[in-house]
């Protein structure tokens, strides 16, 4: 029998730096490294008007999206679905995808992946140019 850690791991967005590598605000709140989680990750991302998450795919995980606020596009292997507050959207392994806010309002997504690569390096694949390479991480 294996035994697990049942202690509550509270993670505020604030106390993570927010990653810009790939475009919008993003912040890996819940993972590996932040709570020792092993079976996935979860997250959220804050697009302006006019921002975007790069294009890229995971080899290993499917991504659940969930729209808080304002309006999107997300393009799956380049064909668009708008999203607005409230839908959700599952991305399955291995499709590329681009997060784009075109609305006029900010935007908030939480993101979640489930099935982790073997290694960290190995989870995630882009597809087009970082924006923020040099940003904060």
């Amino acid at each position: 029998m294996t035994t697990h850690e049942t202690r509550p791991t509270r993670v505020a967005s604030g106390d993570i730096a927010p990653d810009r590598r790939r475009g919008a605000e993003l912040r890996v709140l819940l993972s590996p490294r932040t709570v020792g989680s092993t079976k996935g990750m979860l997250g959220v991302v804050a697009l302006a008007p006019g921002e975007f998450v790069s294009e890229h795919y995971h080899p290993y995980s499917e991504e659940f999206l969930y729209v808080v606020d304002g309006d999107l596009v997300v393009r799956l292997d380049g064909d668009p679905v708008p999203l607005t507050a409230g839908d959700s959207l599952l991305v399955h392994v291995g499709v590329r995808h681009r997060v784009q806010n075109d609305g006029d309002g900010p935007a908030r997504v939480v993101f979640a992946l489930s099935g982790l690569a073997p290694s960290p390096e190995l989870g995630h694949v882009d597809t087009e140019p970082q924006p923020g390479a040099g940003g904060e991480r």
